[in-house]
């Protein structure tokens, strides 16, 4: 009996022991698993914080690439509204030509878009009004405004009726040289006086002292059709109703 129950005894002790061993046995495995755990919740907080970065990097780099495509748009739409403006300010195939000067003074040749309109293109010749006046009286005028190239940047893009100067030939004649003018006051108040007038020539009274001399001012307007044969080369033919030929005066820019 008390042999039986030692070995009884022994073998709760013996089963409480292994017991007890198992669980430390089990006691690192857990362990381990909750350091894989926290690694992994570590891993995954990297690699959303990783995503995040990147996601924030890109929406920037399509904010700015949305900038730079919408300040590119406004630089295009500024300069059609530049270009658009420059275009309605020019000439187009149908222009207003007036030629006026003082008895005793040279040929102003001047192209409008309108009668009213800025003048495009306004030179003076040295050409004398009267001596064209005869020119006209004996038959059909020529004349050719001839300007140079030149290598120089601001050639390659000014436009042609914005030349400066230029040679003047009439009939096949040298002429002497022709300038480009500005539309002043006194101009101005020519063409404004002539305002009404569509077609026709004509000789408007004497100005003040200061402006020509006192002298009358010979003047006459048409409509002229404008003919473009390239960036360096355009022409200018008028256009009279009461002939059927060829027209009486025909102004052509060269740039040669």
């Amino acid at each position: 009996m008390a042999k039986s129950s030692q070995h009884l005894s022994s073998k709760r002790l013996f089963h409480w022991t292994k017991k007890v061993s198992n669980e430390g046995e089990e006691t690192p495995s857990t362990f381990k698993s909750c350091c894989n755990i926290s690694e992994g919740q570590k891993l995954k907080g990297t690699l959303q914080a990783q995503d995040a970065d990147s996601r924030i990097s890109l929406s920037l780099t399509r904010k700015k690439l949305q900038s730079i495509a919408v300040s590119r748009v406004h630089s295009v739409i500024t300069a059609f509204a530049k270009n658009r403006a420059h275009l309605q300010q020019g000439l187009g195939p149908q222009v207003v030509g007036t030629l006026f000067g003082y008895r005793r003074g040279h040929v102003h040749f001047v192209f409008q878009k309108e009668p009213n309109s800025t003048p495009a293109f306004l030179v003076e010749l040295a050409t004398p009004i009267t001596g064209l006046v005869r020119e006209m009286a004996s038959g059909l005028v020529r004349i050719a405004l001839e300007c140079s190239k030149g290598e120089e940047e601001e050639k390659r893009t000014c436009r042609l009726v914005e030349e400066p100067t230029w040679r003047t030939f009439c009939n096949g004649k040298k002429s002497g040289v022709a300038s480009r003018k500005e539309c002043g006051p006194e101009e101005w108040k020519i063409l404004k006086a002539l305002g009404p007038i569509s077609m026709g020539a004509g000789v408007l009274p004497a100005g003040n002292e200061g402006e020509g001399g006192g002298d009358e001012i010979i003047y006459m307007r048409a409509k002229f059709e404008r003919v473009v044969g390239s960036r360096d080369s355009e022409a200018f033919y008028m256009r009279n109703p009461d002939s059927n030929g060829a027209p009486e005066l025909s102004l052509y820019l060269l740039r040669v």
